[in-house]
């Protein structure tokens, strides 16, 4: 008499899937796989079929992203409280995981990965687009064209007159980026990113970060020498690199201040008021990490005074929600949290989160760990 099959792990993807459920089917082949994704789940749902029901009493890991958090709420202490005894990973679609509570995790010996790498030149591009839109003043400008007055009521394109519309300003010079200073604010694979494209631009480029980067990583590239049309970097160009920096130093000497670090209790608001007060008269703020590293309605004053000149933000403190004075504020060009929002970057995503999870349930390894869990022997599959 032949003994039973083993039964398969149950793996559980909560929230949808968009660019990758043939991925995500094919698993069936050595998972069971359970979803949770309708319209009308609720927190409270969840957490009644992780007591309740029966198969999901044997989940060993899940799919989960940001938007996941719609129907569930954040992967907080209750909810991690509650999970069945069974689940061991989560693999979180998203390079930011601030809607998970890691220590929670960690105390219940749950391993967590996220999607470094996946999201980088998508978010990066994203940055540039932002700088370059709130140097250039692009906001009123493309206001006034869409609403058919040319530059705001400048000029008409037959040099006439033309009155602006009461809601539109004329459209202001801006700035270059050339000869400017990005300064980055945490220098993991976004701000890399960032720091390699401001080179394209003639930026200059200081960053600081808890600790400095190796030399390689702050290497951005060769400038071809003159002469040296192909840009091979076998010239005698200049070598162009990142400069390691103090926070302080930072602030003063930034044109252009970007955000590329996570966010977390050590850095929930570190642009305040104190921080806003040290930048550089006139420095130009762009975010595309976290709304929650700045103090909105203290950015808000800053660019109200002229202290901040301009600001581009693709997040903010509490989405979906956008201060009044940011809204209110020509110098704010704002985006609503798009920064990996392409087709590719979505896909990339959404198959390593995939792989993550696989690697996890055949291995016991996550393969892009979070940061707060690399070391722990248990949380890397050592035990």
């Amino acid at each position: 008499m032949s003994s039973p099959a083993p039964s398969k792990p149950t793996v559980l993807l909560i929230g949808d899937m968009r660019q990758a459920s043939a991925h995500w089917e094919a698993l069936a082949a050595k998972y069971t796989l359970l979803t949770y994704h309708t319209p009308t789940n609720t927190r409270a749902e969840f957490l009644a079929r992780l007591r309740s029901d029966a198969a999901w009493q044997s989940v060993v890991g899940c799919y989960r992203s940001n938007h996941s958090t719609a129907v569930t709420g954040p992967f907080d202490a209750e909810l991690v409280a509650a999970l069945p005894p069974s689940w061991r990973y989560v693999a979180h679609l998203g390079a930011g995981y601030d809607n998970i509570d890691v220590a929670a995790c960690t105390a219940r010996r749950l391993a967590v990965s996220n999607t470094p790498g996946a999201v980088d030149d998508a978010t990066a591009d994203t940055g540039m687009f932002l700088m370059l839109g709130a140097l250039r003043a692009a906001g009123p400008a493309i206001a006034a064209v869409k609403a058919g007055v040319w530059r705001g009521g400048d000029t008409t394109r037959a040099g006439a007159p033309h009155m602006p519309a009461p809601h539109l300003s004329r459209v202001a010079k801006g700035h270059d980026p050339k000869g400017k200073t990005l300064g980055i604010l945490g220098m993991g694979g976004i701000g890399r990113a960032m720091a390699r494209r401001a080179v394209a631009f003639g930026m200059e480029v200081v960053y600081h970060n808890r600790n400095r980067v190796g030399e390689r990583l702050e290497f951005l590239g060769t400038s071809p020498a003159a002469g040296d049309g192909d840009g091979d970097g076998n010239g005698s160009g200049k070598e162009h690199r990142a400069r390691y920096v103090t926070f302080d130093e930072l602030l003063a000497t930034s044109d252009v201040l970007s955000l590329n670090l996570a966010l977390n209790e050590s850095t929930r608001h570190i642009i305040s008021a104190a921080q806003l007060a040290r930048l550089k008269p006139g420095a130009v703020i762009v975010n595309t990490a976290r709304g929650g590293l700045i103090d909105e309605a203290r950015l808000v004053e800053a660019l109200e005074s002229g202290q901040v000149s301009a600001v581009g933000l693709d997040v903010f403190e509490n989405e979906p929600h956008v201060h009044p004075g940011l809204l209110a504020n020509d110098r704010a060009f704002l985006l609503p949290h798009i920064g990996t929002s392409t087709w590719e970057t979505e896909k990339e995503m959404e198959i390593l989160t995939l792989r993550n999870l696989e690697s996890a349930v055949d291995t016991g390894r996550l393969l892009t760990l979070v940061g707060e869990q690399k070391g722990l022997a248990w949380a890397e599959g050592k035990a």
